[in-house]
Order: structure tokens, then C-alpha cells, then sequence
């Protein structure tokens, strides 16, 4: 047992205040998410995505969270193909035509923070396993996020995330791998916090805490066409799949208020994708 299991997560509760200064951090991000994506073109080195996550953070006023964070190099990670997460940016890794990459990134200002993620395609001719390999990861973070309300346990996320990825016909047969190694987590203050959040269902972990208004978590699947376990190569950051399949991941900060879940590090703050699982969105306290 770890001592991650063995403790109640000492969870930061947001005031309303505290909340808005989390998504002026989360469209920092959301902007950092639509230059990158932009750049992510065949013949770009991820070193070059990580200039430009770098020039948008500066034309905001924001700070880095990942860069030099326990020693991590760069401003973003840069995950292509059987790379889960936590890819280094280089000027080594040039991106070709049918990869997809996972760009994950985060801001802070006035001291509170975002973290957010999503898989693109670059150039094109995809299979259409990676293009549903995709949509399932993205649609299943969205499952988890319309199941943050008032009175569910940390557990109906997970939950509605595992749910959601064994429901979705895998293309060739077979299921999806759930990452088990990584999941989401608790952020305001700090990036990572109190409680960590699994993509599945792990009785041996209770139901985790209540969820109460001023709750925030980055709520991020990660899911391979193949193996749910995964390996970290040498440089102790890049995390692949053990059998070489390729990834996705997803990701979003989100922020349960008293008028519902507001996504701190989407646009619309979540509304139009919320609406479609029958969830309203919070009000955007800086609209």
C-alpha cells in the first residue's frame, strides 16, 4: 500500500475569488493550446512548439509551471506517437506526417494555476484507429468532467472515465489501455495536489472525498491502442508504452462552483461540450 493510500488527501478548497484567478491562468493555457496546435505541422521540431508556448506565456504576462519543475527542461511536453506523457521538447524530434502528438501545458498567474492537454494530428492520412483513439480519450475526459457535481465522490469521475473508454468498440477488436501509472490531480495554488485522480475504478481506494463547491482537478485520461502499462526512459521524464503502441491524452482544469463545473482551461469554459451531457456550465466569472 502507498502512502498515497494510506492518508485522506488534504484537499485546497477555492474561494470564488480564487477560482477567477484560475481561469485567467486557464485561458493563458487555452491560448498556448491554439498557437501550438497551429505550429504542430510536418517538418516542425517539438523544440519549435516549445518556442512558440513560450512566446505566448510572455505576450500574457504568465509563468511557466512545468519548466524547472522538479528539473523538467522545457515550458510544455511534447508526447508523439508511443510517448505517453512528458516528452522533452527537441530539436532532435521532427514531426512527420501521420504522427500525433500530445501537447500538455500550464500557466500561472497571480500565483494560481493551469494545466491542460490535447492530442493533434499532424499532416494528414491518419487511421482511423488513431482518429477514434482520440475522440474516445477526449470524450471520455468530457464524461468525467460533466460527473463533477455536488455530492458525487472523487470516485464517480473515475468512474464515469472507465465507464465511458470500455462502452467504445476498439477498431480491430481488443480494448483500450488505460494508463495506470499517471492520472489527474487536485491544482489551484500549486500544479500538482490533493487527491490524485485515477482513469478507472480501484477499490482497494474507497470512494475518495465529497466533492463541495471550490473543488479543482485536472481531470486527464491517457489510452493506448494497446498495453495500460508504461515505462520511463533514461532521461527520467519520457514516459512510452511498453509495447509501443501509440497514445492519447486529454486534459483539462476544471473548477466545481456553486452554479456547477466551470472548465478553467476551455474557451467557452466548457459550455457547449458540458451541454451535450445534459450539464450547465458555471458562469464565466471573467466574461
Amino acid at each position: 500500500m502507498s502512502d498515497g493510500e494510506r492518508r485522506a488527501p488534504m484537499v485546497q478548497i477555492k474561494t470564488p475569488e480564487q477560482i477567477a484567478k484560475m481561469r485567467a491562468a486557464g485561458l493563458v493555457v487555452a491560448a498556448i493550446h491554439a498557437a501550438t496546435r497551429e505550429a504542430a505541422v510536418p517538418g516542425a521540431t517539438t523544440k519549435d512548439l516549445d518556442q512558440v508556448a513560450r512566446k505566448v506565456l510572455a505576450e500574457h504576462g504568465a509563468k511557466s509551471n512545468f519548466l524547472g519543475y522538479g528539473g523538467f527542461p522545457a515550458t510544455i511536453c511534447t508526447s508523439v506517437n508511443e510517448v505517453v506523457v512528458h516528452g522533452i521538447p527537441s530539436d532532435d524530434v521532427v514531426l512527420k506526417d501521420g504522427d500525433i502528438i500530445s501537447v500538455d501545458c500550464g500557466a500561472i498567474v497571480d500565483g494560481w494555476h493551469g494545466d491542460a492537454a490535447y492530442t493533434a494530428f499532424v499532416g494528414s492520412g491518419h487511421a482511423p484507429e488513431l482518429i477514434e483513439l482520440s475522440r474516445v480519450t477526449e470524450e471520455s475526459m468530457w464524461a468525467g468532467i460533466a460527473a463533477m457535481k455536488q455530492g458525487n465522490r472523487l470516485v464517480d469521475i473515475s468512474r464515469a472515465i472507465e465507464t465511458y473508454i470500455r462502452r467504445q468498440p476498439k477498431p480491430g477488436g481488443g480494448r483500450y489501455g488505460i494508463i495506470e501509472d499517471y492520472g489527474g490531480h487536485g491544482i489551484g495554488s500549486e500544479m500538482h495536489m490533493d487527491p490524485h485522480l485515477l482513469n478507472y475504478v480501484d477499490r482497494r481506494r474507497g470512494k475518495g472525498p465529497r466533492l463541495v463547491p471550490g473543488f479543482c482537478l485536472a481531470i486527464e485520461p491517457m489510452v493506448s491502442l494497446g498495453t495500460p502499462r508504461t515505462e520511463v526512459l533514461d532521461d527520467d521524464w519520457t514516459v512510452i508504452t511498453t509495447d509501443g503502441t501509440w497514445s492519447s491524452h486529454w486534459e483539462h482544469s476544471v473548477a466545481l462552483t456553486e452554479q456547477g463545473p466551470l472548465v478553467l482551461t476551455a474557451p467557452d469554459g466548457g459550455k457547449a461540450k458540458l451541454a451535450e451531457y445534459g450539464v450547465t456550465a458555471a458562469p464565466d466569472p471573467l466574461a
